[in-house]
Parts: C-alpha cells; structure tokens; sequence
C-alpha cells in the first residue's frame, strides 16, 4: 500500500513527495516518534513502541543525542571556529537543529544536511532557514553513497576550508557489508586538516543497559533493508582511526562535557549510547 499523505499531518507537503510505502517503518520517522513528533505513520510508531517494550532505555537515549547535538555544535561553532557542516542523516525537524544552533554562534556558518526519507524532503523548508550572512542546503541522499554526499556538498561548502562532518545515530543503519568504516573515511579524506568528526552511535554495552540487543532486534522486525547493527564500542571507536579525540573522548551520550549545555534527561543514567568528536590535524 503506498500513499502520498499521512493522516493530515504531513499533507501539506504531498506535492514533494514520491510515492512510498508507509506501511514500513523509517529510521527517521520512528526517531521523530521517540522525540515526540508528529511527522510519522502507524509502522513507525508501532517501531517505536517495540523498541521500547524492548526494556533498553531508549526514550531518555534519543533525548541524551539530541542534547548532545547541542553541546558538540556550540563546541564546534564556538571553541573550535568551524564554520562549515556536512550533517549526514539528519531526521527530521526539531527545536535546535544545527543550523540554528551554529548560527546562533557564528552567523555565517554554512550547514548541509543529508537523508534519505522522502518525508525529511517534504520538511527540507524548515531547514533552509539560514541567517542571511550563512547558508543551508539540503541533500536528498544515502549515506552509502558518500561520493554523491561530497559532490552535492561542494556546492554550498568548501572543501578547501575545515568542515565539521556529523553522523549521529546513523551509523548503526550501516550495515557491515556497506562497509561503514570505509565510508566514514572517504568522507573525512575529503576534508582538509582542522576538520572535526562528530559521531553518535548505539553500543552493545550490556553493561550500560542489558536490553539493548531486545530492543534492537524488536525494530528490525519492522524494518526491511535500513536494519540496525550494533556495535562494539571498540567497532565504533574504529571509526575515528586517525583523527585526536576531543576531550573527554568516546563516551556514554550524557557524559560529553555536561557543563556545556544540557545533557538530556539522563545526566545519571548508563545508557549504551556513545558519542565523540575527532579532530584532523
């Protein structure tokens, strides 16, 4: 069954969009859900809810990234001076998104986002919003394909001046046969050296939180080809080969210097969710 609109909430944008199938759940939407949004359908949200019957702390783990995406802009914005993103996997629009949280910085930030669900296409205007000294884009894309990624970026961004490349909570869609690690490297071999790397990621730390397999598996069931895979922490620290972490390193989301913003509402909760930022000298 495929549809051009959801229930009213999203059909004021049916001109933007392709057919598509709602009755399989999307990443981006089921992310929407857990925020509290209303861009979603009825396998998204039933997604969301398997997930969490799951028992894995996920509702205070998508708000921890949220936060997190806070704290790590204004670093990057602010202490570091970048000027440019590339923020790859998006989602869809909530309060702070990264243009406004840079902008709010620097002005003249230029920002590029990157998805691939047709419905963060139809929102692509609430993303566009640049302060007039700055600019945004949007990128209808996969991240499988970096290549098309950094061609299309390289209109609004340049490459010959330090970018802060984003991927959070992304990477777990990538399977290992997609070889996520060598996408990560092409896109950061594009960039010059005073680039930074932020990554966010779920981990099988069953330390941290011992449902996070269940709930993963509970999603993939409604998933067709984007499934979750969850990795070891020492897999995602794989995927800052090469670069200098930022203090204080690869750590649980709420951990990533809280004294820089909000944390999220699990400030002191374990959650397998980690995050950092690495730096290209």
């Amino acid at each position: 069954m495929t549809r051009r609109e959801h229930d009213g909430a999203l059909s004021d944008n049916e001109g933007v969009l392709r057919d598509f199938d709602i009755t399989v759940a999307h990443p981006a939407r089921v992310y929407n859900y857990l925020l509290g949004g209303k861009d979603n359908f009825a396998a998204d949200r039933e997604a969301a809810e398997q997930m969490i019957a799951g028992g894995a702390k996920v509702l205070m783990g998508v708000r921890a990234n949220r936060a997190f995406l806070g704290r790590a802009v204004r670093f990057l914005a602010g202490e570091a001076g970048i000027r440019q993103f590339l923020d790859i996997g998006t989602g869809l629009p909530s309060v702070d998104n990264t243009h406004e949280v840079a902008q709010a910085v620097a002005p003249s930030s230029r920002i590029v986002y990157v998805d691939n669900d047709p419905i963060v296409l139809s929102h692509a205007n609430a993303l566009l919003k640049s302060a007039p000294s700055g600019a945004c884009q949007y990128i209808q894309a996969d991240l499988r394909d970096p290549r098309s990624i950094l061609d299309e970026a390289a209109k609004t961004l340049d490459f010959g001046q330090p970018v802060a490349i984003m991927i959070l909570m992304t990477l777990q869609y990538v399977p290992d046969a997609n070889d996520p690690h060598q996408i990560v490297r092409t896109l950061v071999d594009a960039v010059p050296p005073g680039s930074y790397l932020a990554i966010s990621d779920v981990a099988m730390d069953l330390a941290a939180d011992a449902n996070v397999k269940a709930s993963a598996d509970k999603l993939n069931e409604h998933l067709t080809t984007t499934r979750q895979t969850i990795r070891s922490l020492e897999q995602i620290a794989g995927f800052f080969s090469g670069l200098k972490m930022v203090d204080p390193g690869l750590v649980q989301l709420p951990q990533w210097r809280p004294d820089a913003g909000y944390a999220g509402p699990a400030q002191n909760v374990s959650l397998s969710a980690y995050c950092g930022i690495g730096h290209k000298s």
